[in-house]
């Protein structure tokens, strides 16, 4: 008898509602566009998509428009997930290029992917799994892939998620909606499970969110013209002392009027 692997890690909550990940997946197509059209049919992975298909549906909708050829594959752990996005396919297909796999960190995928999009999978992991988790899923990206690890809020209006490639974490970005945002910090919650318990003074992270809530401050009376308008300050002062990616595709006006911003991994790095 021929025995079938166990998928690597464990079953999550599974909670999702439409256009949850929508930040994420605007950032990954608008700065990953030449990863997304490397090679001849390059393959995307959305891993641990939760008790609906639908954010994976999205992925692959959104990812599709900047590159035609993308194969996108939504890996889980639990067999009726993996039946519901069956079902879905059946439902309101053919979606050319589109499928669902049981699976896990082993990703079960017929080749090297150059994204992986892992969204509230590792919350639910201490730090030491959380970081070789991340290890072991950038170790089977395709050549110039990238990881994206993060999580959100249920609505889906506070995010932070990392980019990784073969070589390690590269940038880190915070994203909210703002009109509902108190301050920076507020996205602390969101941090991903490597770093949400570093949220003490003294360590990098901390100390990046304590300098943009005094940003967000001075800020204060950029409020007459709206949330953006204050966000889009706090954030040049906030680049001021920190390292903001301020240029295309990762910052500039355009990102941070979405309610971004995006700095190198080395600048909250424990």
């Amino acid at each position: 008898m021929v025995r079938t692997q166990k998928p690597q890690g464990e079953v999550t909550r599974g909670t999702t509602a439409p256009n949850r990940l929508r930040r994420v997946d605007r950032w990954i197509a608008a700065t990953q566009t030449a990863v997304l059209r490397s090679g001849g049919f390059p393959l995307a992975v959305d891993l641990g998509y939760g008790a609906s298909p639908v954010t994976t549906f999205e992925l692959y909708t959104r990812l599709r428009a900047v590159s035609p050829r993308l194969e996108v594959v939504g890996v889980e752990i639990e067999p009726d997930r993996v039946a519901a996005g069956t079902a879905f396919l059946e439902a309101t297909g053919p979606h050319a290029g589109l499928s669902f796999r049981r699976g896990g960190f082993e990703l079960p995928v017929p080749r090297p992917p150059v994204l992986v999009r892992a969204f509230n999978v590792l919350r639910q992991y201490d730090e030491a799994a959380a970081w070789r988790a991340w290890d072991g899923l950038r170790s089977r990206l395709a050549p110039g892939g990238v990881l994206v690890e993060g999580t959100c809020d249920e609505p889906g209006r506070r995010a932070v998620w990392v980019a990784l490639d073969p070589d390690g974490p590269q940038t880190i970005t915070f994203a909210a909606h703002l009109p509902t945002l108190d301050r920076p910090s507020g996205l602390a919650e969101r941090l991903p499970k490597t770093l949400i318990h570093r949220n003490v003074p003294g360590e990098p992270v901390h100390d990046l969110l304590t300098v943009f809530d005094r940003c967000w401050a001075t800020a204060a009376p950029h409020s007459a013209f709206g949330p953006r308008a204050r966000w889009i300050e706090a954030v040049k002062l906030l680049a001021r002392t920190h390292p903001v990616l301020t240029t295309p595709p990762y910052g500039g006006r355009r990102r941070w009027r979405l309610g971004e911003v995006t700095l190198p991994w080395r600048t909250v790095a424990p």
